[in-house]
C-alpha cells in the first residue's frame, strides 16, 4: 500500500479508485470553527457546499480555462496513462475527479495540477496561487457509484443546471460520452 505525506500521512491501496478534489487557492473563506471538529468526510461536504457561494476566485468559470482543465484530465488518462478517468466536473472554483490510478497519487496530482494551472495562468494572463486539494480512496462499489453521482450532480446542487447532462464541464454532459467509465459497469 503506497504511503506519502503532505499535511497528513496518506495510505492508498494500490487497487482503490480515488476521489480527488482541488480548489483554487483562496476560494474558500476562512474555515468555519464548527468544521474543525468534523470527521474528514463531513468537513469535505461542508466545504464543498460553501464553495457554491464563496467570494474568492472563480477562474474556472471561463470556458477556455475549463476546457484546458478538461483537456489536461483526458490527456493524462488517454496519452500519459496515469489513470482511468471515471467521472469529473469542473466548477467555477473547484474540480472533482474519480480515477483509478496507474501510478502514484503524488505524481498524478503534480502532473495534472501543475499543467492545468500553468495553462490557466497563461490564458488569464496572470500568475496564480497553488491549488489546495483533498483525496479520498474509495472503499466499496456502492461508494464508487455514490461518488460518481455526487460529482455529476455537483452543478445541479449548486443551482447551475437542472440536469447533469446539461453541464458542459462534466463527464455527465451529453456530449462527453461514457468511455470515461470503461473499467466499471453498473
Amino acid at each position: 500500500m503506497p504511503y506519502f505525506e503532505r499535511r497528513l500521512p496518506h495510505w492508498n491501496p494500490e487497487d482503490a479508485a480515488i476521489l480527488l478534489t482541488w480548489r483554487l487557492y483562496g476560494s474558500l473563506p476562512a474555515q468555519n470553527v464548527k468544521w474543525k471538529d468534523l470527521p474528514a468526510g463531513k468537513r469535505f461536504a461542508e466545504e464543498d457546499r460553501a464553495l457554491i457561494d464563496a467570494p474568492g476566485p472563480h477562474h474556472l468559470k471561463h470556458p477556455e480555462v475549463a476546457e484546458a482543465v478538461v483537456n489536461t484530465l483526458i490527456y493524462a488518462a488517454d496519452q500519459l496513462h496515469l489513470y482511468d478517468l471515471h467521472a469529473w466536473v469542473i466548477m467555477s472554483n473547484h474540480v472533482h475527479i474519480l480515477i483509478q490510478p496507474h501510478t502514484s497519487l503524488p505524481k498524478i496530482t503534480r502532473t495534472i495540477k501543475s499543467y492545468s494551472a500553468k495553462e490557466a495562468n497563461r490564458l488569464l494572463g496572470c500568475t496564480g496561487e497553488p491549488f489546495e486539494s483533498y483525496d479520498h480512496w474509495v472503499r466499496s462499489e456502492k461508494e464508487f457509484w455514490n461518488i460518481i453521482r455526487y460529482i455529476e450532480f455537483n452543478p445541479v446542487s449548486a443551482g447551475l443546471t437542472v440536469s447533469p447532462e446539461n453541464w458542459r464541464w462534466s463527464s455527465a454532459w451529453k456530449g462527453a460520452g461514457r468511455e470515461a467509465r470503461a473499467t466499471h459497469e453498473r
